[in-house]
């Protein structure tokens, strides 16, 4: 489909009354453009490691999963009208963007550009190229996404609102909240509010395949916030030899007879797998009982039968250089999943001792979009570092506001 030519309205939709915003030239309001890929995410659950094209779209929602994009956009737009009322929101209709705020009790304005049903990458291109006001601009989805938005030359800063089943690129921040306030935070003009992060380029057709071979695409500019920044995924490759087989060690040494454990994605987790003979794998969630492989690569849907009525436990690992433990990658221990396992069983986390100390102290996190959910892990775990050791470490959830 090729998207209609983007032409900005002269007339825009009202917008409720608002004291000058904080930072703003003469107190001009506050321009955020926001841009949703509708899709973003509905891979994720069902077990596909990706939503990009048609084909897998339509597989995933045969699967039972939905997109998580359009709810994630408006909770951003909640931080951010809670903080900055009055804000201008400029944007796309419908689900590109319009349906999102709406649902968080803005009055947004439209550009003028004719989205495809469903909407494809070109239309991203599109409503990015149609927001040159924007003073900052929003958007949700995932790596595909940010590499769409890049395309579109966006002409000021960017910042992700994550909702994809991968977030490898440094562009997101940790949570649709931490986007929202950030956004409601930030000066236009500051050349000190700014710092360049690089969008991650991934061949989705060969992760599906085990392989992980990001590259990067380029870079985007973003607010200068660090605490708010969810960074680039950094790889396991930093890891010493034999670490991830020593954290194996002691997963095993650990398992109770009778327990089902939930294997999420990653190498440190795969290694579990392999030291037990069973065919796991690398980039699926799997489930293990007395040593034996009773179900791989399983969906949201598959996991809520085999957990339910059963005593488990959730294995994960640890995103690199980002710290997060679920909502990035392994949305298959969905909200639903976690409350069952945690009632049940637990949580066990892995990560060697040099990934640990590549947080600097920043603390785990948990992004599963329901903050019950988050709650239930949130405080301090021992995550197990090797045969016979562990750390005590503090898993927050990235709903939580962090420092500017």
């Amino acid at each position: 489909m090729t998207a209609g030519r983007p032409v900005t309205p002269a007339t825009a939709s009202p917008t409720p009354d608002a004291s000058p915003a904080p930072g703003a030239p003469g107190g001009a309001p506050l321009t955020i453009g926001l841009v949703v890929n509708p899709v973003a995410g509905v891979g994720g659950p069902a077990g596909l490691k990706g939503s990009d094209g048609a084909d897998v779209q339509r597989e995933a929602l045969a699967r039972g999963s939905r997109p998580r994009a359009a709810e994630r956009a408006a909770q951003a737009v909640r931080a951010l009208l809670a903080r900055r009322p009055g804000t201008r929101i400029l944007t796309v209709a419908g689900p590109m963007g319009e349906d999102s705020a709406r649902a968080a009790g803005a009055f947004p304005e439209l550009v003028r550009i004719a989205p495809g049903d469903p909407s494809s990458s070109k239309d991203t291109t599109a409503a990015v190229e149609a927001m040159r006001e924007a003073d900052l601009l929003l958007f949700a989805g995932g790596d595909g996404t940010a590499r769409d938005v890049l395309d579109g030359a966006p002409s000021c800063p960017v910042l992700g609102i994550p909702a994809g089943v991968k977030v490898y690129s440094g562009c997101f921040a940790v949570s649709p909240a931490a986007a929202g306030l950030t956004a409601a935070e930030f000066v236009p003009g500051d050349g000190r509010s700014t710092v360049e992060a690089e969008v991650v380029d991934l061949d989705e057709e060969v992760y599906r395949r085990g392989a992980v071979a990001p590259r990067l695409y380029g870079t985007l500019r973003v607010p200068a916030v660090r605490a708010r920044l969810s960074g680039r995924k950094v790889g396991s490759s930093s890891a010493g030899p034999g670490s991830a087989e020593g954290v194996a060690r002691e997963v095993v040494a650990r398992m109770r007879p009778g327990v089902r454990y939930v294997l999420g994605p990653g190498a440190t987790t795969a290694a579990v797998g392999r030291l037990l003979g069973s065919a796991t794998t690398l980039l699926g969630v799997d489930v293990i009982q007395d040593g034996e492989l009773i179900a791989a690569d399983v969906t949201e849907k598959e996991l809520l039968a085999l957990v339910d009525g059963h005593e488990s436990c959730a294995v994960v690992s640890v995103i690199g250089g980002q710290g997060f433990v679920l909502g990035r990658g392994n949305q298959q221990i969905s909200p639903a999943v976690l409350k069952k396992i945690m009632a049940s069983g637990g949580l066990v986390v892995l990560a060697t001792q040099q990934k640990l100390a590549g947080l600097a102290g920043r603390p785990l996190l948990a992004d599963t979009g329901d903050p019950e959910a988050d709650a239930l892990v949130e405080g301090h775990v021992s995550v197990i570092t090797g045969y016979r050791e562990s750390a005590m470490y503090r898993i927050r959830s990235a709903i939580e506001e962090l420092p500017a």
